[in-house]
């Protein structure tokens, strides 16, 4: 890792520029003095006082009180430490904040709204709240076994427990026991089925869809848009259902 690349790694972890900079140069010389600190890291001698107090403070650098003063970092386990203390305080600290602003759901419809998704983890969340939100139906449609998460899995059965009508449709036999002991119908669509997998789905009521699909980026592994109580989302509900009727005639 490059000179830069650490620092921009310490900026990520919450250290303003200056600090950062101060504080790689440290790991370079060991001890230092401001001039001498100054003159690895490019920070004018007249900031690394201050950068290298304000590091002293959150517990990164010792400051030995000679003439020059002199500077020492804590070892990389101290510091690896403080600052992850120091994210999890703030982390915490911002998501309560976060909570107290947060207003209720609103309950208006928006007829016309569609929503975006990105990650395996996001889009489980939504499916799983979508879910429970049901009335009277859900279809869940689950290509591969590792398409149904624990997590979604326990929100159909909750469903299915208090009388809702929960069908999973999947391409994968092995997904009939799973639930033989529950009150949810599987599908298994055959290789025949005309409507290829393009990814997970999800209908709720008849009014709500969520429909996902794989990507290619290294970053995201999977992107969904869904609609609830909207026109989009009731006409998608019909195409969902037709191809639904349609595999199962194929596949009795």
């Amino acid at each position: 890792m490059s000179t830069r690349d650490a620092v921009t790694a310490l900026k990520r972890l919450g250290l303003p520029n200056y600090q950062a900079r101060t504080f790689v140069a440290l790991q370079q010389l060991g001890t230092g003095t401001a001039q001498e600190i100054s003159d690895v890291s490019d920070v004018p001698r007249s900031q690394v006082y201050g950068a290298a107090d304000d590091l002293a403070e959150r517990g990164l650098v010792e400051v030995t009180e000679s003439s020059p003063k002199e500077y020492r970092p804590v070892s990389l386990a101290t510091a690896r430490e403080q600052l992850t203390n120091r994210l999890e305080r703030e982390r915490e600290r911002a998501f309560d904040n976060l909570a107290q602003l947060r207003t209720a759901p609103s309950a208006r419809g928006d007829d016309q709204s569609v929503s975006t998704l990105r990650g395996r983890q996001p889009i489980d969340d939504r499916i799983a709240k979508l879910v429970e939100s049901a009335d009277s139906r859900v279809v869940f449609v689950a290509p591969e076994a590792s398409s149904l998460s624990e997590q979604i899995e326990t929100k159909l059965r909750e469903q299915a427990a208090r009388g809702m009508f929960v069908t999973v449709v999947t391409a994968e036999e092995s997904e009939r026991p799973r639930f033989s002991e529950s009150s949810i119908t599987v599908i298994v669509m055959g290789e025949d089925n005309p409507a290829d997998f393009a990814g997970r789905a999800l209908m709720i009521d008849d009014r709500t869809v969520l429909l996902s699909v794989a990507t290619d980026d290294d970053t995201v592994d999977e992107e969904a848009m869904w609609t609830a109580g909207s026109r989009i989302g009731r006409i998608l509900t019909q195409f969902m259902q037709s191809g639904i009727e349609s595999g199962r005639e194929r596949n009795p």
